[in-house]
């Protein structure tokens, strides 16, 4: 049950991701700023987690789990280091998930060789 909830959840927000881009001008760059910082939102006011818990990996996966695990870095970093943590919180909190992409990505473009459109 908690797979078939995080599909739908997460398929959820991927579905009204597309809507807003087709029914918008907006470009998705700017969508995806929109994502990451409206989780950082939800999560600083405390709405974020309990979804979180309920939706699993529906929830945690996408942008908005991105910009809700900054806060939570930004947060802690805050609480340890004054200001300081302002600036350091968000890579610290991140640092596994965005390298984790940096190696697979190049990984993936080392097996399948990927070409410029012509």
């Amino acid at each position: 049950m908690d797979y078939l909830k995080a599909f739908l959840v997460g398929g959820t927000i991927c579905a009204l991701v597309q809507i807003l881009l087709d029914k918008t001008k907006l470009l998705p760059g700017r969508v995806m700023v929109l994502l990451v910082c409206s989780g950082a939102v939800l999560g600083a006011i405390g709405l974020y987690e309990p979804f979180a818990e309920w939706a699993g990996a529906g929830a945690t996966i996408p942008l908005l789990g991105f910009g809700n695990t900054l806060w939570k870095g930004v947060k802690e970093a805050v609480d340890e280091s004054g200001f300081l943590g302002l600036f350091l919180g968000g890579f610290k909190a991140s640092a596994a998930g965005i390298s984790g992409a940096l190696i697979f990505g190049y990984l993936a473009s080392l097996i399948f060789k990927p070409k410029m459109k012509k």
